[in-house]
């Protein structure tokens, strides 16, 4: 069912990252800079995340002996540097991911730029790498994004939803690889409820949700494809939630066939295997005005 399935290492048959958005406060500060500090409650659920979720995870991660990518804006390695510091010392990668959560679409040209460049520059201060990873604030890429991203030197992006397996999206001048995943992998559907932030979904077991997402992998598993949850510590990382997650790595790991992989280790694989023919994507290019249908307008 997947026309143009990667060769993993090892015969794997799966490639696998568990990625998590340590977005903590900054969602309240973004929406309600006047008064969030004042939303206590609020923002206790946040801080959940980088205080008691985060070392829960890397404690897992140990257990199992993997290595995994967080997707974190700079505002919160520079307000939770024990956290982000952390995922480094254990081998994990941190990518970028805006500075205070803000939407690069809603943005200036310039405004762009300089929280990108901001964004990174903090992540590299804290863990003395700079990232090579992104992930756009709640998806939102921009049609300036491609080429910003690879100024700054962006080897891959995982924002986009448009296929199962590694594309390349198309720049001015080069092409991004993208890493997609899509909303059905996302833990805000199943887990969020705030009247803070309009999203009110009634929240579901763990263990309804894990399914869906086991049957995602199985999907996956079956027809060489790539499993990249986006989720965030302090919805998944909550004590029953994450009791399901270990437990589905132990099972991943007893099936067999998974090649448990930080993003920026999928992307360098992908770009050899490119290199050495074994394997090319398709590409798209998105932002583009010109060539498109004209859309009429009804009075």
């Amino acid at each position: 069912m997947i026309r143009n399935p990667v060769p993993w290492p090892n015969g794997a048959r799966c490639a696998v990252a568990f990625t998590f958005d340590m977005d903590a406060e900054s969602l309240l500060y973004l929406s309600y800079p006047e008064r969030a500090h004042a939303m206590v409650a609020t923002a206790s659920q946040l801080r959940y995340g980088p205080t008691v979720a985060v070392p829960r995870i890397l404690e897992s991660y140990r257990h199992f002996g993997i290595q995994q990518t967080f997707f974190v804006p700079g505002w919160c390695a520079e307000r939770y540097p024990q956290a982000v510091e952390a995922m480094a010392k254990d081998g994990h990668e941190v990518a970028g991911h805006g500075w205070l959560h803000e939407h690069p679409n809603e943005l200036s040209d310039e405004e762009e730029r300089f929280w990108l460049r901001h964004s990174l520059a903090s992540v590299e201060k804290i863990t003395g790498i700079k990232p090579v990873g992104w992930r756009a604030p709640l998806y939102n890429y921009s049609h300036r994004s491609t080429d910003l991203l690879l100024e700054e030197g962006i080897r891959y992006d995982a924002s986009l939803m448009g296929d199962d397996v590694p594309y390349l999206v198309e720049g001015s001048k080069a092409s991004l690889l993208e890493l997609p995943s899509h909303w059905g992998m996302d833990d805000w559907p199943p887990f969020m409820h705030s009247t803070e932030f309009g999203f009110q979904m009634p929240i579901q077991a763990p263990a309804f949700a894990w399914r869906n997402w086991w049957e995602e992998f199985e999907a996956q598993w079956e027809h060489g494809g790539m499993w990249i949850p986006v989720w965030h510590p302090f919805l998944s990382g909550r004590l029953a939630r994450w009791q399901q997650t270990h437990r589905m790595i132990e099972k991943m790991l007893e099936q067999g066939g998974v090649w448990f992989a930080p993003l920026r280790e999928i992307a360098r694989h992908v770009r050899q295997c490119m290199a050495d023919g074994l394997w090319q994507p398709r590409s798209e290019r998105y932002g583009q005005i010109e060539g498109l249908p004209v859309v009429p307008t009804f009075r």
